[in-house]
């Protein structure tokens, strides 16, 4: 069997995002540069009720081509129904090409259609295993792989793999988590792969317990343990500026929050400022974020996000939204992110 090695794995600089299917990531991708989005290729989760073709229509992603996970969505009971194929036809309509995303607890039948979804355009797709849960051991991962690929009728050669860790909450996962990439990655060179991408998440879910009116550092500890691997030929991914962990329950009016990424943490900005109005709070946010140590020195050419933060610290009409905060923090991460692999 072929294995890949340094030279002949994917070092390709690409940056796969594993973002939900919501205004604000989507907007983030629909302002990328033509350069940087030749570098990006994002996954995006769907989940019940979300209609990811209406967003498209309103921010098309400058990518060209997106990996789509399914993984919440069940088969139909209507044996004419297909969610992959009925998507990528969909989609392929307003101009972008669709990767389905294989998931180790994939029925026959949608392994089927992800197949045929992948044949529709590129050929291509995406394999995303968390091993600890999809797989305990390297025979368990050989096995699981192996499914996928027959049921779908995929070579390896056009498929990348991301071995998802999902959430780092913290030192002592990060260090436990780093040792298992280490397997999984040993493990993963015995199939030529198209690519090969390690994938982790350290936002927490919840940041209503953090301070207001100050800006407080939560460790980047994904891209902690994606630096101290060193494996070449691996691609880098993350959630972005969310968590991994979905919240559920009761939704509630936010704060102005902005999520801003540095090398080793986010920089949070959460901003109650007692007896003025949202707008005033969202304008001092930004202003105090433009006037911090860790603003770009490129200041608002850093990134579409970026502008429109200095553009809020300019005046103090419009305070946003929740959609608004997610997208300016996400487009500023994903041009930290292709710097640092740059």
């Amino acid at each position: 069997m072929t294995v890949f090695t340094a030279t002949e794995a994917s070092d390709d600089g690409v940056y796969r995002p594993i973002l939900r299917s919501r205004r604000g990531e989507l907007t983030a991708l629909h302002h990328l540069d033509a350069a940087d989005a030749r570098r990006v290729m994002p996954i995006i989760e769907l989940g019940s009720g979300d209609r990811l073709p209406q967003l498209i229509k309103q921010v098309p992603p400058r990518t060209g081509a997106i990996g789509v996970d399914l993984g919440a969505i069940p088969d139909p009971a209507d044996p004419l129904t297909s969610p992959p194929l009925d998507l990528a036809e969909e989609l392929a309509g307003l101009g972008v090409a669709m990767l389905p995303v294989l998931r180790a607890y994939d029925s026959p039948r949608r392994l089927v259609e992800h197949g045929l979804a992948a044949r529709m355009h590129l050929k291509r797709a995406v394999l995303r295993l968390q091993p600890h849960v999809d797989a305990r051991n390297p025979a368990g991962a050989t096995s699981t792989t192996d499914r996928l690929l027959t049921g779908s009728g995929l070579d390896p050669e056009h498929v990348d793999l991301v071995i998802d860790l999902a959430e780092t909450a913290c030192a002592a996962h990060a260090d436990r988590f780093e040792e298992r990439a280490r397997h999984v990655l040993r493990w993963a060179r015995d199939q030529p792969w198209r690519s090969v991408t390690v994938a982790a998440g350290a936002m927490p879910a919840n940041l209503d317990d953090l301070p207001t009116d100050e800006a407080v550092t939560v460790g980047r500890l994904d891209a902690q343990v994606w630096a101290r691997l060193c494996e070449p030929g691996v691609g880098y991914s993350d959630y972005g500026v969310t968590s991994p962990v979905r919240r559920n329950g009761s939704h509630h009016r936010q704060l102005p929050t902005l999520r801003y990424t540095a090398d080793r943490d986010w920089w949070i900005y959460r901003w109650a400022r007692r007896g003025s109005r949202s707008d005033d709070r969202c304008y001092d946010l930004c202003r105090t974020l433009v006037d911090s140590p860790h603003w770009p020195a490129t200041g608002s050419h850093f990134s579409w996000g970026d502008a429109q933060i200095a553009r809020q610290a300019r005046s103090a009409r419009g305070a946003g939204s929740s959609a608004s905060w997610v997208a300016w923090g996400t487009s500023h991460h994903i041009a930290h992110v292709l710097r640092g692999l740059a």
